[in-house]
Parts: structure tokens; sequence; C-alpha cells
């Protein structure tokens, strides 16, 4: 469905609540038809339609979710897949749009979920990345910061741990003195990219 769809005809802007009502009043015979179109404003052929239903089974129930437009994946599959993004973005590898889009697809495909997504492309339109962006507001479009992977999975406890062991190591065996001790950094060399995509992670979060 479009993200910014605007409704240009009057259908189905009744409840299922009052629908319910008015089938009941004509099946019992309380009323006509056309009368519970009125009083009740509801068009009158959707409503035979939904009278002839309950007549036939008696069971049928008014569902308005049944038209053109559905969703592709599950709740289930859908919180899978922010759960694996929110993984990502914890791993220093969140996914851009583009990246969500081909994943998507992907899901579509191995899980045999009836979609309207490219196949040319093999990505998920950007009116569907807009709508799950929108149905997941905890999740949002950040910039990530210039770090590298390496150097920031290996800023941790026992790493830098193990780096002051072994600094002490050296220094005692070199017998190095504190004049002897530079301070060295790079010079035209960067292992850190200028330009960075948005990456999807939690709101607020850096």
């Amino acid at each position: 469905m479009v993200r910014n769809y605007i409704r240009k005809t009057d259908r189905q802007r009744w409840s299922s609540e009052t629908m319910e009502r008015a089938v009941a009043a004509v099946v019992r015979g309380v009323m006509g038809c056309k009368k519970a179109s009125v009083q009740f404003q509801l068009p009158q052929t959707t409503l035979e339609r939904y009278v002839k239903k309950r007549r036939t089974g008696p069971n049928s129930v008014i569902d308005k979710t049944a038209g053109k437009y559905h969703c592709v994946f599950t709740q289930d599959q859908e919180v899978e897949l922010v759960v694996y993004l929110k993984d990502m973005q914890k791993r220093l590898f969140g996914l851009t749009l583009k990246e969500l889009r081909k994943l998507a697809y992907q899901l579509a495909v191995r899980n045999g979920c009836e979609h309207p997504f490219n196949k040319h492309t093999e990505m998920a339109g950007e009116d569907w990345v807009h709508s799950f962006m929108r149905r997941h507001s905890e999740l949002s479009l950040r910039k990530p910061e210039a770090t590298s992977g390496a150097r920031a999975m290996g800023f941790n406890r026992v790493a830098v741990a193990q780096f002051f062991t072994l600094l002490n190591k050296v220094i005692i065996e070199k017998k190095i003195t504190c004049e002897r001790i530079y301070n060295c950094d790079e010079t035209g060399i960067t292992v850190i990219p200028k330009q960075h995509s948005r990456v999807i992670a939690n709101r607020g979060q850096r």
C-alpha cells in the first residue's frame, strides 16, 4: 500500500459493530435492507451481501480486513526481524534500508509468503520498508560514528588487560625507561571510512 495514501471515496467508512447490528435487524425481520441501510447509514449492496452470508451460514463474521492489501509477514515474523536488526546493531553491523529490503525479500521467498516485492531487483519496495519502520517505532535510522569495527570489538576488559600485561612484560624485559617511550599515531592512513550510510538502530541510541 502506498505510504501517503489519500482516501478518494467513502467506501468502508462504516464500522463492523454497526454492520453487525444492521445485519441482525434484517435477519430477525425487524426491517428490510433498504430501511436498515438508511437507518444505520450503510451501503445497501454491502448490507445485502452480508445478510446473504449470514442467512447461508449463521456463524459468518463481518471482516473488513479481507481486502486487497495485507501484511506480507505475520506478527511473529516481523518481531523476529526486529530482533535480528537490533542484534546486528549490537554487533556493529547495522543494516541500511537497502539491506533490509533485500533481507525482507529473501525472508518472504524462504517462508513461501505471498508478496508484491520486485522479483527483478530481489528487494522489498520502499513503501513496505517505510510502513515497517512506522509499525516498529523503536527503530530509527542513525548515522554511525567513525569507529572501525576492529577497534570497537577489541576494546573490552579481557583485551585491554592482556595489552597492558604484555606492555608491562616488554618494559621490564627490555628495561625501557620513560624517556624512550613515544606516543605515535597514524598519519595519512585510515581504516575508517569517511562516508557512512545511515543504519537501522534503536531509537535514541548512539
